[in-house]
């Protein structure tokens, strides 16, 4: 038997026994299938869409609204959830019949130690070690981010009517420091409804539109710049910035891309 201790401090025992999983989390479902333990992967959530080879695994609901039912249908003896994707009844309930890892992934070493933490549960540890490795490789300021004086001061929005943006406290935000920008909302709670104005007053460099959880568009550009004509703003990909698992392999090239769009080595 091995004990794995969650980001919540619960600890989580595996029994000897072949794995059936169930993920309520799509970034954590993508690092399942990259770590090789496909096979084992019994249920997802509608939203675990990556990748396209997990299509005909089972549906269980949704992150909010898991169907409960169903879970027991498909006799899992692992479920990997997450503090903030997942209701903590419903996390509460599946932890009276199953172990549950449930993660809580604010920065970047919170998902480093995600990654660790899964690979051992599911019997990937060299994999996930291999994962976290080339993620150290490819990272754009391992030790000496620049000052934040001479970075670019970004809004993120997530959210439209109301306007929503990224606090502190976030993995987005963590991701936009891993970037180098600064986040002008870095001192708000967490995701701080903002107004037009109070985006004039922050003084962002850039606004950026993620793809998620609200899909913006070019129209949500054209509707933002009549209001903010000094403000370069662009849509970007939500997933890059927001997803702490495999996916991060492809993030930190975006990073590098994005500041060479926006005139920044």
């Amino acid at each position: 038997m091995q004990i794995v201790t969650d980001q919540l401090n619960n600890s989580i025992q595996l029994r000897n026994e072949p794995l059936r999983i169930v993920s309520l989390v799509p970034s954590q479902t993508e690092l399942i299938v990259a770590l090789g333990a496909q096979a084992e992967l019994v249920g997802r959530t509608k939203f675990c869409i990556h990748p396209t080879t997990i299509k005909n695994v089972t549906v269980i609901g949704g992150t909010k609204n898991v169907n409960i039912s169903k879970v027991h249908s498909l006799k899992p003896n692992l479920i990997i959830g997450n503090k903030e994707e997942n209701v903590f009844a419903q996390i509460e309930a599946l932890q009276q019949h199953y172990p549950v890892f449930v993660s809580d992934v604010n920065t970047y070493n919170d998902a480093i130690d995600m990654i660790a933490n899964v690979g051992v549960l599911i019997n990937k540890n060299d994999a996930a070690q291999q994962l976290i490795n080339q993620l150290h490789t490819l990272r754009l300021y391992p030790s000496n981010t620049p000052n934040n004086a001479h970075k670019p001061r970004v809004a993120y929005l997530m959210w439209h009517n109301p306007y929503m943006a990224v606090g502190n406290t976030t993995f987005i935000n963590a991701m936009l420091y891993e970037a180098g920008f600064v986040n002008v909302f870095e001192q708000t709670p967490r995701y701080p409804v903002v107004t037009i104005a109070n985006l004039i007053t922050a003084q962002p460099d850039f606004i950026f539109l993620s793809s998620e959880p609200f899909p913006f568009k070019q129209k949500h550009i054209d509707e933002l710049q009549q209001q903010l004509p000094s403000v370069k703003i662009l849509l970007v990909d939500g997933e890059l910035f927001s997803w702490y698992g495999s996916r991060l392999t492809h993030s930190f090239t975006y990073f590098k891309n994005l500041r060479n769009v926006l005139g920044f080595n």
